[in-house]
C-alpha cells in the first residue's frame, strides 16, 4: 500500500521532490497518513495545525498531539488558535464556512511570509463524493459536479484519489497513530448524515460504487472542458473589450440557442449572484443595472455592458483665468486665438468677453438645460441630447459640462452652447480644446 501511495505522488507531482512544503494537518487520520507519506518520500516539508477552539480541551488534545508529531519528525511546525465561533457571528457565516476561510487565510499567508511552495491537505475520494452529493442535494451545475481539483494553484490534494478504506488499511500497516474528532459522529453537520446515512447504502447497493463515481466524475470533468472551450469560441463572437469593459452585442447573444448559460459562464468569475434579474436584463428597458461588490452590468439598448462600479470622485472644479493648461480631471487647452477654424467635438471657439472666470468643471445634473449651438436660441434638455446622441449610461456618468456664471458653455465633446458663440462683433476669442 505504501508504494501504490508513492507511486501516485511521483507521476502525479513530480515537481514536488524539490519544493518546500506545508502539510495542513488535523492529528485526524487522513492528515496522519499524508505526514507519515511524505516523510517516507523524504520531501522537505513543515506541519501547520490550527486549533479552532471548537472541541473545549479535545482540540487542545489535537494540537498537542500534532506538535509531538511534528518534534518526533523533527519537522518545522507551525500553530494558530483561532476564536472561530466569534470570526462566524461577526461576518454571519456558519461555523463550517468560518474556520474554511480562517484556516485557507493562514495558510496563503504561511506560504508568503515563510518562504513556502505548496499547501498541501488530506482530502480524499470519499469527501469528494460527500460534497458531490452535498452539492448535488442544494442544486448545482456542472462546476458543482465535477468534484474537488487535486490542484488549485498552490493548493494540492494528494490523496484525492484514495478511498477511506485505503487510507485507514495505510494507516494500519504503517502503525500510525491517529486523533479521532468527537464532531464527526454527529449528525448535525450535513456532510457528516451523508457519510453515515447515505453514502452507505449508496455502497450497499454497488460495492464498487465509489470507482464508479469517480469514473463518472472523469467524464463530467470532460464536458466541463468542451463547455470551457465552447464559452470561449462564441464570447470572441458576441463580445468586445474595451478599455476595462466588455460590451457584449445582444442581438447576436440572443440567436444562441441558450444565451443563459454562456452568459453565466462569462460573468460567473465577477462574483454576480442575482442570476435571474442578469437573465431578465437582457430583455429589459436601456439604462437598467445589476450590481456585483466590483462590477455592474448594464442595459444599453443592443449592448450589455459589464464595467467595474466606478469610484466616488471629487465632482467640480474651477479653472482660473490664469489656468493655460488644465489636467486633471480632463486635459484641456485654454488660449486666446485670432482666428477660428471650424468646431469639432474636441474643439471650440468662445467669445471671451462673454466669459466669466472662474469657469466651473463638473458632471451633468438632472434638469440641465442650455441653447446648444446652431438651433437659434431654442433650449435643450442635457438629459435630452444624451438621449439623441445615444450615450450609455456609462457615456453620461463620464461627461463633463462647462459652465460660466452658472451658464453652460460646452458639453464638454458633445455640443456648445450658442450663448457663448463667436459673432461679426466678437474682438477676443478663446479656443478651449481637449487634449
Amino acid at each position: 500500500m505504501l508504494q501504490k501511495f508513492k507511486n501516485h505522488i511521483i507521476r502525479t507531482f513530480p515537481f514536488l521532490e524539490k519544493k518546500k512544503l506545508l502539510l495542513a494537518t488535523s492529528g485526524g487520520l487522513d492528515s496522519m497518513v499524508m505526514v507519515h507519506l511524505f516523510g517516507q518520500l523524504d520531501y522537505d516539508f513543515a506541519i501547520v495545525h490550527c486549533n479552532f477552539q471548537l472541541r473545549g480541551l479535545e482540540s487542545f488534545g489535537d494540537q498537542d498531539f500534532v506538535s509531538a508529531a511534528a518534534d518526533s519528525l523533527k519537522r518545522p511546525f507551525f500553530i494558530t488558535q483561532f476564536d472561530t465561533e466569534a470570526f462566524a457571528k461577526d461576518y454571519k457565516l456558519s461555523t463550517q464556512v468560518a474556520a474554511r476561510e480562517l484556516r485557507y487565510n493562514w495558510f496563503y499567508e504561511l506560504l508568503e511570509t515563510k518562504g513556502y511552495d505548496y499547501i498541501l491537505t488530506a482530502h480524499h475520494a470519499d469527501d469528494n463524493l460527500e460534497t458531490f452529493i452535498i452539492n448535488l442535494s442544494r442544486g448545482t451545475g456542472l462546476e458543482g459536479l465535477i468534484g474537488i481539483p487535486e490542484q488549485n494553484d498552490m493548493l494540492i490534494r494528494p490523496l484525492l484519489p484514495f478511498s477511506r478504506e485505503e487510507i485507514k488499511q495505510y494507516a494500519q500497516d504503517n502503525a500510525i497513530e491517529w486523533r479521532e474528532d468527537s464532531s464527526n459522529a454527529s449528525n448535525k453537520y450535513l456532510r457528516n448524515k451523508i457519510r453515515h446515512d447515505l453514502v452507505p447504502v449508496l455502497k450497499e447497493i454497488n460495492p464498487n460504487f465509489l470507482a464508479a463515481f469517480q469514473k463518472t466524475q472523469e467524464f463530467l470533468q470532460e464536458a466541463q472542458i468542451m463547455v470551457e472551450d465552447a464559452s470561449i469560441m462564441v464570447y470572441q463572437q458576441v463580445a468586445k473589450e474595451i478599455g476595462d469593459e466588455i460590451h457584449f452585442d445582444l442581438n447576436q447573444l440572443k440567436r444562441l440557442t441558450n444565451y443563459k448559460s454562456y452568459l453565466y459562464q462569462w460573468l460567473k468569475e465577477y462574483e454576480f449572484s442575482a442570476w435571474d434579474d442578469i437573465y431578465e436584463l437582457v430583455e429589459s428597458q436601456s439604462g437598467k443595472q445589476i450590481f456585483s461588490s466590483e462590477y455592474r452590468l448594464i442595459k444599453d439598448r443592443i449592448t450589455l455592458i459589464l464595467s467595474p462600479i466606478p469610484e466616488v470622485q471629487q465632482e467640480e472644479f474651477y479653472i482660473e483665468i490664469n489656468d493655460q493648461e488644465v489636467n486633471f480631471p480632463l486635459k484641456m487647452a485654454i488660449c486666446k486665438v485670432t482666428d477660428i477654424s471650424i468646431p469639432s467635438n474636441k474643439a471650440i471657439f468662445v467669445d471671451a468677453d462673454k466669459i466669466k472666470f472662474p469657469l466651473l468643471l463638473r458632471k451633468w445634473n438632472e434638469g440641465d438645460v442650455f441653447l446648444p449651438f446652431g438651433m437659434n436660441g431654442k433650449s435643450k434638455k442635457v438629459s435630452k441630447l444624451f438621449k439623441d446622441e445615444k450615450l450609455s449610461l456609462i457615456d453620461k456618468e463620464n461627461t463633463w459640462i462647462l459652465c460660466s456664471d452658472n451658464q453652460i458653455v460646452w458639453v464638454v465633446g458633445i455640443r456648445q452652447d450658442e450663448r457663448f458663440k463667436i459673432e461679426n462683433t466678437t474682438e477676443n476669442i478663446l479656443k478651449i480644446e481637449l487634449q
